[in-house]
């Protein structure tokens, strides 16, 4: 069972950066893909980014392209979501995701998920 913790979710300014993390438990050919998910208020849990440890390979939602980087460190087995330029409607419960396989995730391919951690963008 891997086990996923998010870090790094904080009240920051519109225009401002955030660093998110995830650290699993240990990394196995259940979790070559790890990535983010997002969910605001009242809506659906939306696809931000994921890394593809096998094959270095990352996808992006292409809304966020350009604002979002997503990387990993395979020796701490940690995911990072570099987050800049930050405005109001990034305000959400930013969730850690794993799965096997390869591409991009789909939630319901998700087979761990972290337990969220909050980023709150002020206008």
């Amino acid at each position: 069972q891997v086990q996923l913790v998010e870090s790094g979710g904080a009240l920051v300014q519109a225009g401002g950066s955030l660093r998110l993390s995830c650290a699993a438990s240990e990394r196995t050919s259940n979790n070559n893909r790890m990535g983010w998910f997002r969910q605001a208020p009242g809506k659906e849990r939306e696809f931000v980014a994921v890394i593809n440890w096998s094959i270095g390979k990352s996808y992006y939602a292409d809304s966020l392209k350009g604002r979002f980087t997503i990387s990993g460190d395979g020796a701490k087995n940690t995911v990072y979501l570099q987050m800049n330029g930050l405005k109001a409607e990034d305000t959400a419960v930013y969730y850690c995701a794993a799965a096997p396989g390869w591409g991009a995730l789909r939630a319901n391919e998700a087979t761990y998920w972290g337990q969220g951690t909050q980023v709150t963008v002020s206008s």
